[in-house]
């Protein structure tokens, strides 16, 4: 027992002075607290299912978007943009293009036919750009044809509705119908849902503009809608708009039709209601589908009439579109608008493309245009994209969006008109 105690004082001893030996050396005089071990986070990114999804790695698979980033289109350049993000972070997300990561370079064609030819011969230039999304205007995607055929790479269009962007040109594609298709639709609205019996047109001089009058004004002396008065105009020139709706008022016009894009319908509309006390109705093309009209407008656009290639809140929205539209605005915290939702269908066909084929550009092209039947079809948030012979996209339906107050707030918002005239 004696050898027990003495061993346990010596162990006494020695912890006594070690610990003297700690403090004269800095030690802390108060014990220090133990630091919780923190649990290691698995930030791999998973699936619904919650299987692990590896990180994309390696070469970027770059596509370009090609828009009217700034000038007098930029509303819609927003949106084409934003739809871009989405689409590249969910694909990035779930591990890529096979693997690889996606990437989406913005070009802005400010809008203009010389802007978006510098674009082009920039894109063409550069061998790393598999495909290009756009471009938005109809002048634009003209312009920009010639050089994306002459090298050989896929352009396919979520905007772009004149008659003759895909004719020519084996690269050149669009998701969305064609000015003769709307301008004979919108004649027929007017005559038949509207029941007007005169009409007066007021146009912008582009080929857009210009396009969609000329199949308006031939249905509409089809069908016996006469026309009254047919006035125009240039964008970003065109300031004062009472001389022109002084002229339409006075023909005795009982409805008019823009033909042009959201700037300028918003001022014409507003020296329309505001300055000349008019009360027709107004209805235009799918050029004044933005929410600047709205803004620009004000209460003036109330009940005016659009047509437009999809729409949110209709019968036929599928749970594409549904799951579309809440991943759009939960990322940018605004709804997303039917060029969005073109752009978004347009980014999610050329991927398709891509990891079915690889990043050769004949191949990504070839790809789209065996997609030439309703078996064969992309099936987007906008519905069954499917092309012709030509890269005209056929069988997808026109809607009618209205401008009316959001029952909640009061707002100004496009809503589902309840004159479609959809068959």
């Amino acid at each position: 027992m004696k050898n027990c105690n003495f061993i346990r004082l010596a162990s006494l001893s020695l912890a006594i002075l070690s610990l003297g030996w700690l403090s004269g050396c800095g030690g802390d005089s108060e014990p220090r607290p133990v630091e919780p071990v923190k649990p290691k986070v698995d930030s791999t990114p998973k699936t619904e299912g919650g299987a692990v999804v590896a990180t994309p790695a390696g070469e970027p698979v770059v596509i370009a978007i090609a828009g009217p980033m700034t000038g007098g289109g930029a509303a819609f350049g927003e949106m084409i943009r934003k739809a871009a993000e989405l689409k590249g972070k969910e694909v990035n997300d779930m591990g890529g293009i096979n693997g690889r990561p996606v990437k989406f370079q913005v070009e802005d064609d400010k809008g203009a036919a010389g802007e978006a030819t510098s674009v082009s011969r920039k894109l063409t230039s550069d061998e790393t750009i598999v495909a290009v999304i756009g471009h938005f205007n109809s002048d634009c995607s003209l312009a920009a044809k010639p050089e994306y055929n002459r090298v050989g790479i896929l352009q396919l269009s979520p905007g772009s509705t004149n008659v003759d962007v895909c004719k020519g040109g084996d690269w050149t594609f669009r998701n969305l119908y064609r000015d003769d298709f709307q301008g004979k639709f919108l004649a027929n609205f007017a005559l038949k849902a509207l029941e007007l019996e005169k009409v007066a047109v007021i146009f912008e001089q582009d080929n857009y503009g210009t396009g969609l009058k000329e199949a308006f004004e031939a249905e509409a002396n089809e069908i016996g809608l006469e026309l009254v008065a047919m006035e125009t105009y240039s964008r970003g020139r065109t300031q004062d708009f009472k001389p022109h709706m002084t002229k339409i008022k006075s023909a005795g016009a009982d409805g008019v039709f823009i033909s042009g894009l959201y700037n300028e319908a918003a001022l014409i509309i507003k020296t329309a209601r505001n300055d000349l006390g008019m009360s027709v109705p107004f209805f235009g093309g799918d050029g004044l589908v933005s929410p600047d009209l709205l803004k620009l407008g004000g209460a003036a656009t109330e009940g005016c009439y659009v047509t437009t290639p999809f729409l949110f809140g209709t019968k036929q929205e599928t749970e594409k579109a549904s799951n579309f539209l809440k991943a759009f605005q939960a990322m940018h915290k605004v709804e997303p608008d039917t060029w969005a939702a073109l752009t978004y269908d347009a980014c999610g066909q050329v991927i398709q493309a891509v990891q079915a084929v690889g990043t050769d550009r004949k191949a990504i092209r070839d790809h789209l245009a065996a997609q030439n039947t309703k078996e064969k079809g992309y099936d987007g948030v906008t519905g069954l994209t499917f092309f012709d012979e030509n890269g005209d996209c056929p069988g997808k339906p026109i809607y009618v969006t209205q401008v009316v107050k959001d029952a909640e707030g009061g707002a100004l918002k496009f809503g589902v008109s309840p004159k479609q005239l959809l068959e």
